[in-house]
């Protein structure tokens, strides 16, 4: 490898050492008797490991000369931020005393925690090192527990609720994250697609779109409800993606990038409210407006917001998990107006409490991923400079990758 790309050799591999030796010995003290997994349990885990692992791992793999690391370092993220989640359980439920769900539980809502990472990753893609997105990761997973657990002491929301508050935080922590982050130059022709990773962008796409149903209802009471009112809302949101993609192209021809966001939009809308929606068409309608919301949003995003605020969103999360997540916050307070309507007393108070969770996250999310950005652009930390961005060889050996992906 050229002289040129720096080498992470006295980083990367001591921070990992460090954190696994951080999480091994707790667990011994911890986990040294408790691993009787249930079988009936390992089916639906898996859903979710699928998910995360090969649908965002692909999802992520559109830029043309940035496949080893949007698979790669997804997946280091990953299996880090899990091992990271279950030890902050174990250690909330040490100090505050809470009842033990056992450690099936705990794995799944792991797997569920660390989405919220790999959302905001997409914010950063291609400019975040392997040591940055280490340190996001550790920081975003412990943050966003605090933050539920604020919505569950203080707010009184329920755990399986609040946890969907995932698509939210990662969202805006990844956008905030983002905005410390320079700008590429706009004539980056690494900072495109080719047909080839947008085919394999696709294929991730296909896996979420797949499991969402699972994941929406791995954590709900009613399972049942959650999985048929979340896949009747991504057919919808599928279909009139397609839709939407001609009419707002100007030859009328299919745009991938619509395809690709707004499929599993519905998925992150009706997350929070899947298990209580009493009619499929409700969520039809849901998943109908959360299309509609990110193909025009990424035409407002790209074209107004972001260039006044001077945030790079690579992957787009914002209008691809921020704003649906953002419907699907203010669906699950009407839907709760709706079912109290004839007791006004206690609709103002639950309005209230869920409207503050929302605004909790959100405020939480902004506020810490700002500061976090502001700490990993730090010199210690060897912040990529702007021409090596959205470049596998910076970090991978492989020649080919010289000539593109």
């Amino acid at each position: 490898m050229s002289s040129n790309y720096r080498n992470f050799r006295n980083s990367v591999p001591w921070l990992i050492l460090f954190l696994e030796a951080v999480f091994i010995v707790p667990f011994y003290f911890l986990h040294s008797d408790d691993l009787a997994f249930i079988s009936d349990f390992n089916p639906a885990f898996q859903d979710v490991s699928h998910m995360v692992v090969f649908g965002f791992g692909f999802f992520l793999t559109f830029l043309r000369r940035y496949g080893f690391s949007s698979t790669g370092f997804n997946l280091l993220i990953v299996v880090l931020g899990v091992q990271c989640s279950v030890l902050i359980e174990d250690l909330l439920i040490l100090l505050l005393q809470k009842e033990d769900e056992g450690v099936p539980e705990r794995i799944t809502r792991a797997a569920v925690s660390v989405t919220a990472v790999v959302i905001s990753t997409g914010a950063v893609l291609g400019k975040a090192n392997p040591v940055q997105l280490i340190l996001m990761t550790v920081v975003e997973i412990i943050v966003f527990h605090v933050s539920k657990w604020i919505n569950n002491t203080f707010l009184q929301v329920s755990d399986s609720i609040s946890m969907m508050h995932v698509h939210l935080f990662g969202a805006y922590f990844g956008l905030a994250v983002s905005s410390r982050f320079s700008e590429p130059s706009p004539r980056s022709e690494k900072n495109a697609s080719t047909p080839k990773s947008d085919l394999l962008s696709v294929l991730g796409t296909l896996f979420l779109w797949v499991f969402w149903p699972s994941f929406n209802s791995i954590l709900a009471m009613n399972k049942n409800k959650a999985i048929y009112n979340t896949y009747f809302a991504l057919a919808v949101s599928a279909v009139t993606a397609f839709m939407l993609s001609v009419l707002t192209t100007k030859d009328g021809r299919f745009r991938m990038t619509h395809i690709r966001s707004a499929v599993l939009a519905a998925g992150v809308t009706v997350g929070s409210a899947a298990h209580c929606i009493e009619y499929p068409w409700i969520a039809m309608i849901l998943g109908l407006l959360a299309s509609v919301t990110t193909i025009l949003g990424s035409y407002c995003l790209q074209r107004c917001f972001n260039p006044v605020l001077k945030i790079h969103d690579t992957s787009g999360v914002h209008f691809t998990f921020g704003l649906p997540a953002v419907l699907g916050a203010l669906a699950q307070v009407v839907l709760l107006v709706i079912r109290n309507w004839t007791d006004l007393p206690r609709v103002d108070y639950l309005v209230l409490l869920h409207v503050g969770a929302y605004c909790q996250t959100i405020s939480v999310a902004l506020v810490t991923g700002f500061i976090t950005g502001l700490i990993l652009n730090f010199r210690l930390f060897k912040t990529t400079p702007v021409s090596k961005y959205f470049d596998d060889q910076f970090y991978w050996e492989a020649p080919r990758l010289a000539v593109g992906f």
